[in-house]
Parts: C-alpha cells; sequence; structure tokens
C-alpha cells in the first residue's frame, strides 16, 4: 500500500472465517452474478452492476438505501491472484461510473486501496481485508480514523450476507 501515508499506520482490518471452500469463496468475489447477491451493507438493495474482472477492470455498482436512495461505487482492480488475492481501489461513483465524494461525508477520503487474500484452512476460507486511504488530506485520515469500528459494523452485515450467499449457493 505505498499510496497510504505512514506505511499504513491508518490501515483498516477485518478477518473472518467463512464457512466454504476458497475456490467457492473466491468465485463469491470475482463473478458478477454473485456480488450482485450479497456485496454492500445488510438492507441496501442492489439495483445495478458490471464487472469486468482483469487488472484496470472495473465492478461498478448501484444500491438503493433502506430509505430510497440511491448510491453507487465502483471498485477499480489492480491485481487479481486467483484464488489467493484481490487488490483493488473502491471509492463512490455516479451512476454513469465517475469517481466521486461519499455523498454523506464530503469530508471522507476519495479512494480506498484494499488487499483481500483468501486463505483455505481445513475446507473453510480465512478471508483478511486490508484497506488503507489513497493519498488522503489530513482531514480525510482523520474522519477514515475515527470511522473504524463503524467500518467493522458495517462489513458485519455485509460477511453475513456472504455466509447466507455461500450457504445456498
Amino acid at each position: 500500500m505505498s499510496e497510504t501515508t505512514n506505511n499504513g499506520a491508518y490501515q483498516f482490518e477485518i478477518v473472518r472465517t467463512f464457512n466454504a471452500p476458497r475456490q467457492k469463496v473466491w468465485q463469491a468475489w470475482t463473478t458478477e452474478s454473485s456480488l450482485l447477491q450479497w456485496w454492500g451493507p445488510k438492507g441496501f438493495k442492489m439495483l445495478a452492476g458490471k464487472l469486468e474482472l482483469k487488472p484496470g477492470g472495473v465492478f461498478h455498482y448501484g444500491m438503493q438505501t433502506p430509505d430510497g436512495n440511491e448510491m453507487w461505487g465502483k471498485f477499480i482492480y489492480r491485481e487479481i491472484h486467483a484464488p489467493d488475492r484481490l487488490v483493488f481501489v473502491n471509492c463512490f461513483s455516479d451512476k454513469d461510473g465517475n469517481t466521486c465524494p461519499n455523498p454523506w461525508m464530503p469530508v471522507w477520503p476519495l479512494e480506498t486501496l484494499n488487499v483481500v487474500s483468501f486463505e483455505e484452512v481445513d475446507g473453510k476460507t480465512v478471508i483478511t481485508l486490508r484497506g488503507a486511504p489513497i493519498n488522503p488530506t489530513p482531514e480525510e485520515l482523520k474522519a477514515y480514523e475515527g470511522l473504524k469500528e463503524s467500518m467493522q459494523q458495517g462489513f458485519s452485515g455485509t460477511w453475513a450476507q456472504l455466509d447466507e450467499y455461500l450457504a445456498h449457493n
């Protein structure tokens, strides 16, 4: 994560074990139809998605919040090492895929670099997700640091949806 500040000092990390083999979990992360079934905060409805899984490719997706608002985001893939690791930039976007600020928190970092590793242990998959803002301002770093606990809670809902997807597919 060479673009972060302080050698990753502001890094976010979450580790979770899924009761599924690595290949199945990898497929859930790298197939458009799968991502559309589980990605995003719990309670959000997926509106659309388009995946181009290759370095420089994009997963562009839209969601509807529980109160009816739309939000858009995208992953820009940097590295794909099947079935071990994905590296991508995550950011908010508009409906056309243009990068834009967080619609609820303008001081949020514009882009976050994420590294997701997949390790199979006794037929289960351990996912480690590490993220850090790219070239943040001091204000953006403060916002990011202040919401790490909230990000942990948010991912708990996303991981629950992935658990459910893996159990039924």
